[in-house]
């Protein structure tokens, strides 16, 4: 009979410490399970840089984006962008946590054009556009009904998706350490989430004095 309460009493205490850890296991485990989408642009990246850039950072399903620069010299030089892109029948799962973030020390000095486009989650799209003319011909205004047009272009990209839910986290931010001192033109598109359509446009025209 001792020799049974003795492996009773030391049974007892040894299955119960261990329970603990894999119940912590357990709840790790939950959260690995979370669909999570992040872009971020973090360091030193880009800092110093000069010149023209381009930037296009993803995360997630059916996401679209494009960085337009166009240049035009002449007597009669004149730009007219049109961008497109389309897709149908696609069906994905909207994330759990979405976040698009600017960090660190990311283009801290930078000197030049730049465009960025960071997207977090399903079926976003989104445009960069910079267009410069440099012509004989005097200054033409761009028209609202052609800014118009490009603008859809972008939008008509973002087909369908999953709504946010309730619960669902989403989150953009450039941080006040990020983008110091930085010069020239500087294009960002942030989204996290879904169906989201963005775009940036600059058109410059440009007359040269008669020589």
């Amino acid at each position: 009979m001792r020799c049974l309460r003795i492996a009773f009493l030391l049974i007892v205490p040894l299955t119960w410490l261990a329970a603990t850890p894999a119940q912590a296991e357990d709840d790790n485990y939950q959260q690995m399970l979370h669909y999570l989408t992040q872009t971020r642009m973090d360091g030193q990246a880009l800092s110093e840089a000069k010149g023209v850039v381009g930037v296009n950072m993803a995360a997630g399903d059916l996401n679209q984006q494009a960085n337009v620069h166009a240049i035009a010299i002449g007597d009669r030089a004149a730009i007219q962008v049109r961008t497109g892109q389309s897709r149908t029948a696609n069906v994905a799962t909207a994330p759990d946590i979405a976040s698009a973030s600017i960090g660190g020390r990311a283009m801290q000095g930078a000197q030049g054009i730049f465009s960025i486009n960071q997207a977090s989650g399903t079926g976003n799209a989104e445009l960069n556009v910079v267009t410069a003319a440099l012509a004989r011909q005097g200054i033409r205004e761009a028209g609202d009904a052609w800014i118009a047009a490009a603008s859809a272009s972008a939008g008509g990209t973002a087909s369908p998706a999953p709504s946010a839910a309730a619960g669902k986290e989403r989150s953009v931010a450039v941080e006040s350490t990020a983008m110091q001192e930085v010069r020239g033109v500087v294009q960002l598109n942030q989204v996290a989430g879904s169906s989201n359509a963005t775009a940036n446009q600059l058109h410059l025209s440009i007359s040269q004095p008669v020589q």
